[in-house]
């Protein structure tokens, strides 16, 4: 996978970041019964129609898809939560808000595959790319002023966010590990450049070459 293989070079694609969000649970409200559902993740259920239930994101969207349910929004999608994240994020040039770690993946799903179940999607919609936007700007700008240290702590970063600011900051702990150490990095730069050497074979100098066979 993706931002594993490798960890200095490599990020996880949108589509590896949301496959993992949508391991986070959401609640439903079933339009009809059904027993209880086995997956490996967890049992879910049984679902009874007008009871609230708690399923995996991606297992409310399959539901959804099949007309046998609607999604509550979480309670941090609401106008007044978002607004009051975002002027947080103004007023706070040095600090990141609370957010949840996917919220981006969340928010994006929802707005695919369950927009009439969220109320005024226009506003919301335009609140989570404000704050988003907001965010980076604030991220781009720490970066900036990033200087050497042994360590990075930035906290309420979300996974998309971390996702950018992660190879960044390896390349620059690199630089500044190899600026204040040259000759480690010197024996480690010649001994990653060094090939085995294979040994051709010796031919005697006055051997030979002798004709080739016609057939």
């Amino acid at each position: 996978m993706a931002g594993q293989s490798d960890p200095h070079i490599s990020l996880f694609s949108p589509q590896e970041i949301e496959f993992m969000a949508e391991d986070e649970l959401v609640e439903i409200v079933p339009n009809i019964r059904m027993d209880p559902l086995n997956f490996i993740s967890g049992d879910f259920g049984p679902f009874s129609p007008q009871l609230p239930a708690k399923v995996p994101l991606w297992l409310a969207v399959a539901l959804k898809k099949r007309g046998k349910c609607m999604i509550r929004p979480p309670q941090w999608m609401s106008i007044e939560n978002l607004t009051h994240v975002l002027e947080g994020e103004r007023e706070d040039q040095g600090a990141f808000q609370a957010v949840p770690f996917h919220y981006i993946e969340i928010s994006r799903l929802l707005f695919d595959h369950a927009r009439d179940d969220i109320p005024d999607i226009y506003m919301v919609r335009s609140l989570i790319e404000d704050i988003r936007d907001v965010r980076l700007h604030k991220v781009e700008t720490n970066l900036e002023k990033f200087s050497a240290t042994s360590a990075v702590k930035i906290s309420h970063l979300s996974a998309m966010e971390v996702n950018v600011v992660r190879p960044f900051v390896v390349r620059s702990l690199q630089a500044f590990y190899k600026h204040d150490n040259p000759v480690v990095m010197a024996d480690l730069d010649s001994a990653s450049d060094r090939q085995p050497q294979v040994r051709q074979p010796q031919v005697p100098r006055n051997a030979q070459r002798q004709p080739l066979k016609r057939r």
